[in-house]
């Protein structure tokens, strides 16, 4: 029905528009009824939209305001003249909602339109996130601190840019050229389709804006090489060989075109590298000079490096080896290792020599990033400048010392790691080592297990399965005579931790015939070992005074003009040193991650199993590592020597006084008592005793009195420091004490004017004769006596020696005389029949007196020698004197009443008991002179001593280890070693979380 009425309503339509009426009007169809509008057909030209048919045909609906108009017939039209109704404000409205939905339409499809485009542009930007790691987070502040206006200000117009940057247009036209020749049906269809393969596969190191441009150089390179495919096909014909040839000139142009406009770039890049090096570089000063005031955190690199270095100490006795990554520098010897790693160091670090060995030990050197460019030691805070020469050439001769001081005596390298530090802007984050370069023959000077040593150390270093092997390869000699390769090969037969570096390529290029040679390398088709990458770099023309930036401009001279990366022998990102630092630092920071927390899990195991022990053990002792033992040690010996001061001065002096006379008395006795004693009278047994006093006091007797007073001092303070305090004792610390007090008795040094003030205070001594009181009377003859008497005692068991035993110990013990003691006491019958018979006979036997005792003996069967006689002679003569003197002490005991008198009336002589006074009053001055000595300098110069004896223990690991040892010792260094190894570890896998 409805349909039927659409029809009719068109037909009307037509004949209104046919019709004319003489009056000019628009179109009759403007002036229909809006229902007979909405169903017009689509063929009206001017019908601006269209309706779909209504389902329901009683209902109409108007779009001025969607209620349900009134409803309404069809007219029956008929030719003439129709009353037409104005409907202006239908009109108006009408024109109004269709400017409506233009512009919504308009709006909706450029939004879409926009955000397509966005987001094509979005997927075309290279991903940064993995990035975000080279950027510190006090970077992303800089907006705070800094004005940006100013530095843009400061940047160079746009005119100077657009000078910077490469000639598109030319670069355009080479591109329409290119298109052309790759045109479908064209040979070079063919090398589009495989790029278009490929893509999907390179997809993932287009990242970054060096990722790009080595993508882009690959796909040239592709499309090149299936061009020169298609173009071989075309050989045949004149028309079709002059076609070859344009299109390799083509094919050339825009290959150098591309290389010029990649070098361009890449010279930009430096530049913005290197402007932001130096901002970064000023911003770390600030920091350094406590602008900002946050406490910059220790880097990741400089954490992961104290790991190592605890690591080299420490001795791995309960299975738990060092795994964790490094980056180990092998080659043959004169290889450039060692320049390869300065270019990365960016300094010329090391010591050099023309062909022979300079590296003697491992070096691990730990590159971080600061805002100077200096290297120290770890064991040293001495900080060397790199950027001065001076600075420069000391560290090169410190590494120098210390390898040669770490080398053994025999031998010619060393397993010792030197530990160096390098800080600089741009530095790449790594650690490390180079090892000594390996050779194929022993040559003169060299010790004879040199070759099997540096084998072992390359082994070493190799075999931990996270290390990553830079192996170093002279490409100026011939690859038939590199070493390293096979040993690397057997180390890493995968490849998969193995990057390869091909030096002194500018060379190999002169010398090699066949440059394919240095591809075949590259390509790692001539070694039979595997990689993860090839490198191919120049380090310089071999003149050791080369700078760093001088031998980066040579390197990328070479490279710009070298034959072998425009004929795409070589790949851009195969070259120069500085790709070869990103793609090391890259391999070294993934092996960290994928590694450490294994690590972590490895020593956290070992110190549950020590700690178990520990317990077990000494459940009742505390963790005492060799430094905590040491200063435990160390405050016992303090107090020890702080005794010292606290001994009283009488026991001081008894002790000197003591030791004194035991040194003395011999001399006494013999060389001044005796031979005054033989002297007729008084007044010559006095001037002969002052005689041998005098010569004794001023050669002998001070000298004597400080050896005694030194010597006193050492037992004493040995009896404290080997005295055992009960329970207290530990025995861990006898090797450390007595060390500590060998070593500071052999410091000390008693002080020499000490002899000399003595020497005074004795003569005046020995010069005193006067006894003041009976009590000094009576206890010079004790000392007399005692003296005598254990002179006496001595000689009794001289002569019993001499005689053999008497006839009670022969019948009670059942001994016996030998034949010489049998002769002895023979002589001895006789020369004491000489004796009572003269009992003022002299000390001496006069030679007539021999013979007579000789011939009464031989008369009996007895033959003597002389000798004997003599010998005998002098014992017995001895005993009979002590004897005599003895008599005489006790007829002097009442002799102090006429020694007051002087003698004067009396036949009683006690001169021999005002000598022993004299020499008993020198004992005690001589006593208390040395105790005060002791006491006020002495002990308090050795009380030094020990502290510094104590100080240079604490600085020398070696001594430590050598006096405090046993199996608690080394249980207790271990722990600590582990427990700090997991704690350091644990703390970096958690900033290297927190830099994830």
């Amino acid at each position: 029905m409805w349909r039927t009425r659409a029809a009719a309503a068109c037909v009307i339509c037509r004949s209104l528009a046919n019709s004319s009426y003489g009056i000019k009007r628009k179109s009759p169809l403007q002036n229909l009824h809006l229902v007979s509008r909405s169903i017009h057909h689509p063929y009206y030209p001017s019908s601006k939209f269209q309706r779909r048919p209504l389902r329901i045909s009683i209902q109409l609906f108007s779009s001025l305001n969607r209620l349900p108009l009134r409803k309404t017939k069809l007219l029956n039209v008929k030719y003439g003249y129709q009353f037409h109704r104005n409907f202006w404000l239908a009109r108006l409205a009408s024109r109004l909602l269709k400017l409506r939905y233009l512009i919504l339409g308009s709006a909706v499809g450029g939004g879409y339109t926009a955000k397509k485009t966005y987001d094509q542009w979005k997927d075309m930007m290279p991903d940064l996130d993995e990035y975000k790691w080279i950027v510190p987070d006090f970077v992303w502040e800089l907006d705070e601190h800094i004005d940006f206006e100013k530095l843009m200000k400061a940047l160079p117009d746009a005119a100077d840019l657009a000078k910077l940057l490469p000639d598109f247009d030319k670069i355009g036209e080479s591109f329409t050229s290119l298109k052309g020749f790759f045109s479908p049906g064209s040979p070079g269809e063919t090398a589009f389709r495989a790029t278009d393969q490929g893509y999907d596969n390179d997809k993932q190191y287009k990242k970054g804006l060096l990722g790009e441009l080595i993508l882009l150089q690959q796909q040239i390179q592709q499309h090149e090489e299936e061009a020169r495919r298609a173009a071989g096909q075309y050989n045949m014909g004149s028309s079709q060989q002059k076609r070859k040839v344009s299109d390799k000139e083509k094919i050339d142009q825009l290959q150098e075109e591309l290389l010029r406009t990649q070098l361009k770039y890449q010279r930009m890049l430096e530049r913005l590298e290197k402007e932001n090096k130096e901002l970064r570089k000023l911003v770390l000063q600030r920091d350094d000079k406590g602008i900002h005031q946050r406490k910059l955190k220790k880097s990741l690199i400089d954490m992961y490096s104290e790991v190592l270095d605890i690591l080299s100490d420490y001795d791995a006795s309960y299975n738990t080896q060092d795994h964790l990554p490094r980056v180990v520098v092998v080659g043959d010897q004169s290889a450039g290792k060692t320049s390869v790693l300065e270019m990365i160091a960016q300094a010329r670090i090391f010591p050099r020599g023309s062909g022979e060995m300079m590296t003697r030990s491992p070096v691990k050197v730990t590159l971080s990033e600061g805002p100077h460019h200096v290297a120290l030691f770890k064991d040293s805070s001495r900080e060397f400048d790199l950027t001065k020469e001076e600075d420069l050439a000391a560290l090169r001769n410190e590494i120098e010392i210390r390898m040669r001081n770490s080398v053994k005596e025999g031998c010619t390298v060393s397993t010792e790691t030197i530990s160096l530090s390098v800080k600089g802007p741009g530095l790449q984050r790594m650690v490390l080592v180079d090892l000594p370069g390996v050779i194929s023959t022993v040559t003169s000077g060299m010790a004879p297990d040199t070759k099997e040593t540096i084998f072992s150390i390359s082994k070493a270093y190799m075999q931990n399965p996270n290390a990553i092997i830079l192996c170093i390869q002279d490409g100026s000699v011939d690859a038939e005579r590199s070493i390293v390769t096979d040993l690397v090969s057997q180390m890493d037969p995968q490849g998969k931790r193995t990057i390869f570096v091909l030096t002194k390529v500018d060379l190999a290029e002169k010398n090699v015939a066949s440059p394919s040679r240095i591809q075949q390398i590259i390509e790692g088709k001539l070694f039979p070992m595997k990689a993860l990458g090839y490198f191919a770099v120049v380090t310089g023309k071999g003149n050791s005074s080369e700078s760093i930036d001088s031998i980066k401009e040579y390197e990328e001279e070479f490279f710009q003009n070298s034959k072998l990366l425009k004929t795409c022998m070589l790949k851009a990102h195969q070259v120069t040193t500085k790709n070869l630092s990103l793609a090391v630092s890259d391999c070294f920071w993934k092996m960290v991650r994928e590694s450490v927390e294994q690590q972590a899990d490895a020593f956290k195991a070992t110190r549950f199993n020590l700690e178990t022990e520990w317990k077990n053990n000494y459940p009742r002792l505390r963790e005492l590592d060799r430094n905590e033992l040491f200063e435990k040690a160390k405050n016992e010996i303090l107090d020890e020597v702080i005794s010292l001061t606290q001994v009283t001065p009488k026991h001081w002096e008894e002790i000197l006084q003591k030791t004194l006379w035991e040194r003395v008395s011999t001399h006494v006795i013999e060389n001044i008592y005796l031979p005054a004693a033989q002297t007729m009278n008084s007044g010559t047994f006095n001037t002969t005793v002052d005689i041998k006093l005098k010569q004794w006091t001023d050669k002998q007797l001070p000298n004597k009195a400080v050896e005694v007073a030194w010597e006193t001092l050492q037992e004493e303070f040995s009896r404290f420091m080997t005295e055992q305090k009960g329970k207290e004792h530990d025995d861990i610390f006898d090797k450390l004490k007595q060390a500590v007090k060998e070593e500071s008795i052999k410091r000390h040094k008693w002080n020499e004017r000490a002899e000399d003030s003595l020497r005074v205070i004795q003569h005046n001594a020995l010069e005193d004769r006067s006894i003041s009181d009976k009590q000094q009377w009576d206890a010079a003859i004790h000392f007399m006596e005692e003296t005598l008497q254990s002179r006496l005692k001595d000689t009794e068991s001289v002569i019993e020696d001499m005689v053999g035993p008497d006839w009670k110990k022969r019948w009670l013990y059942w001994i016996g005389r030998t034949k010489e003691q049998n002769i002895r006491n023979e002589t001895k019958n006789e020369l004491e029949k000489l004796i009572k018979c003269n009992e003022e006979h002299a000390a001496y036997l006069a030679n007539d007196e021999v013979t007579t005792v000789r011939k009464n003996l031989e008369a009996r069967g007895i033959t003597v020698d002389p000798c004997l006689i003599k010998d005998t002679w002098h014992q017995i003569y001895r005993r009979y004197f002590l004897k005599t003197a003895l008599n005489h002490c006790n007829l002097c005991r009442r002799g102090f009443y006429y020694y007051q008198r002087h003698f004067v009336d009396s036949e009683l002589e006690c001169n021999d008991i005002v000598l022993f006074w004299r020499i008993q009053r020198m004992l005690a001055i001589t006593a208390n002179t040395l105790r005060q000595q002791l006491t006020n300098t002495e002990v308090r110069r050795l009380e030094k001593n020990v502290k510094e004896v104590l100080e240079d223990f604490a600085e020398d690991n070696e001594k430590k280890v050598k006096l405090l040892t046993g199996k608690r010792v080394q249980l207790a260094e271990d722990l600590k070693k582990v427990r700090e190894i997991q704690e350091k570890l644990e703390a970096f896998i958690e900033a290297l979380h927190q830099e994830k």
